[in-house]
């Protein structure tokens, strides 16, 4: 790869590759799902446990994945990562105890999967000042194609191997996978100044240092956005099958219902990304929020089946353009001098709302037998992050370097 492509094209390239494994890795543990409770006897609340743990130390560790990166550069961040993704996975193949899923999956892989964001999405922008917005489109797109094709080889290799070589397979390819793919993501070399001592890009200077970026308020406002939104994005992918056979869909229908969902998210990621790159971000955020809220209310309202098919298509293109919109915006607000440490701290923020989402709509359910209250509760939080985006400033903050 490094002696065929470009140094821009392959870190594009490695972003998008790293992305698809990782979120497909994610994906593809519900999958194991039914084998895990049949085998060992385990409750699907201790099964979702682990992967709300997995996704709260995903977040915090994506703060200091973002340090990280920005200090050292990407390379051995996500190396590392990687190689804590394969061995969380390849451990699990031998469990036989509860704690074993909880260390193994809920720690192990959730440390492995905190820089598929920060330190993939903030390289691929030092590369692409002008072009961020659709650079990032095209990474997430990966996710959206490992949501699809990982989950479908996890299949294969359970019906083929057992479910303990499915997870010892996935844990040695994708550890040396994401190791590879680490070697060819780099940061963009600095410039040499005059007097031959390395000084950082003009893009790369003009920003804020996280240590400036926490004590504005404009920070904050950005880390309530993603608290807000986030958990619909965790909750409705996961419980939109359910709710469409709750009100009479045949389920191979209602697979189609998620399968269309993705779908749109791919569009959404791409028309996000070309839009941002041309307009404010405050304009494009509040557009995603707008959709989603629309999805949301839909659902909310209606008890007929048939209007799942537009509100997947129209919370498809929300879901994709959220998870796209936040690193350029971040890099148009705080610039991309600290941009890894604000952009994990915006994460984390996101994931703390995220993992207990699937499970207070699931205990809502259980509770009233109608996922209304939950609508309701993540349309509200939809409704909120709205407002916060249109209070966003018209105009770029960045702050000059000191």
């Amino acid at each position: 790869m490094a002696k065929t492509l470009t140094p821009p094209i392959r870190v594009l390239t490695a972003s998008f590759l790293t992305q698809s494994i990782v979120i497909g890795m994610m994906f593809g543990y519900g999958v194991f799902f039914k084998a895990l409770e049949e085998d060992l006897g385990w409750s699907r609340t201790l099964l979702s446990s682990a992967s709300s743990l997995s996704v709260l130390v995903m977040g915090l560790f994506a703060m200091v994945a973002g340090n990280l990166t920005d200090r050292f550069g990407p390379r051995w961040v996500l190396a590392a990562t990687g190689l804590t993704t394969g061995i969380g996975y390849f451990s699990m193949s031998g469990m036989t105890d509860p704690w074993h899923l909880l260390l193994c999956y809920g720690f192990l892989v959730g440390l492995g999967f905190a820089t598929h964001d920060v330190a993939t999405l903030s390289t691929v922008s030092t590369w692409y000042p002008n072009r961020r917005g659709i650079v990032t489109g095209i990474v997430k797109t990966g996710s959206a194609c490992g949501q699809v094709l990982v989950p479908l080889l996890v299949t294969f290799l359970i019906a083929t191997s057992g479910w303990r070589n499915a997870l010892a397979y996935l844990g040695v390819f994708a550890g040396l996978l994401l190791i590879a793919l680490a070697q060819a993501i780099e940061r963009k070399p600095f410039i040499k100044s005059s007097i031959g001592n390395a000084q950082q890009t003009q893009d790369d200077d003009n920003g804020m240092s996280f240590k400036q970026a926490r004590g504005e308020r404009l920070m904050w406002i950005f880390c309530a956005i993603q608290f807000c939104f986030i958990p619909s994005l965790m909750t409705i992918p996961l419980h939109i099958v359910a709710h469409a056979t709750d009100l009479g869909m045949v389920k191979e229908t209602a697979a189609l219902v998620l399968s269309l969902l993705g779908a749109a998210s791919i569009v959404g990621r791409l028309m996000v990304g070309y839009l941002i790159d041309r307009f404010e971000a405050r304009i494009v955020l509040s557009a995603c929020l707008a959709a989603l809220l629309l999805a949301l209310l839909t659902l909310r309202i209606t008890d007929s089946y048939y209007w799942l098919f537009p509100v997947a298509l129209v919370y498809g293109v929300a879901h994709g353009g959220l998870f796209t919109a936040v690193s350029p915006s971040v890099a148009e607000y705080f610039g991309m001098k600290s941009h890894g440490a604000i952009f994990g701290t915006v994460l984390f923020t996101g994931t703390v709302s995220g993992a207990a989402g699937p499970v207070i709509a699931g205990s809502l359910f259980d509770q009233y037998h109608t996922y209304d209250l939950a609508f309701t509760l993540l349309a509200a939080l939809a409704a909120t992050g709205f407002g916060l985006a249109l209070s966003l400033p018209k105009r770029s903050v960045i702050n000059p370097a000191n």
